[in-house]
């Protein structure tokens, strides 16, 4: 077989493909994904799931500020920010960052021991 053939030029192609997907990190789930998973698991439609999972985040959307808990998963809390100095990383010069308030997840500790493991 030549060195510039059809097949080695194939074999060569696969394996730089095999390399660079089987190095790359797995993708996040999508919502559908997520939808067709939970369909699966709970024994519903697609359609079904994604209606649930619209509801949830609508139900978090509403009650975000009496802190909205996802149990085992963790919760969504409203915390207000003081003013405070900073800096133009650009200029150096010092500036006046206003308070506010942001929205944070507090991960449960049920969620970190199943995604890290217990010590």
């Amino acid at each position: 077989m030549r060195p510039n053939s059809g097949a080695a030029l194939f074999s060569l192609c696969h394996l730089a493909f095999a390399i660079t997907h089987c190095t790359r990190m797995a993708k996040p789930l999508t919502k559908s994904d997520i939808a067709v998973a939970l369909a699966e698991t709970v024994g519903v439609t697609k359609k079904q799931a994604t209606q649930a999972l619209e509801a949830l985040a609508a139900l978090a959307y509403k009650n975000a500020k009496n802190k909205f808990t996802i149990p085992g998963l963790g919760k969504l809390v409203l915390v207000n920010r003081k003013a405070r100095m900073g800096r133009n990383p650009a200029t150096g010069q010092a500036i006046k960052i206003a308070a506010k308030r942001v929205v944070k997840f507090r991960v449960a500790k049920a969620a970190k021991d199943a995604i890290l493991g217990t010590k």
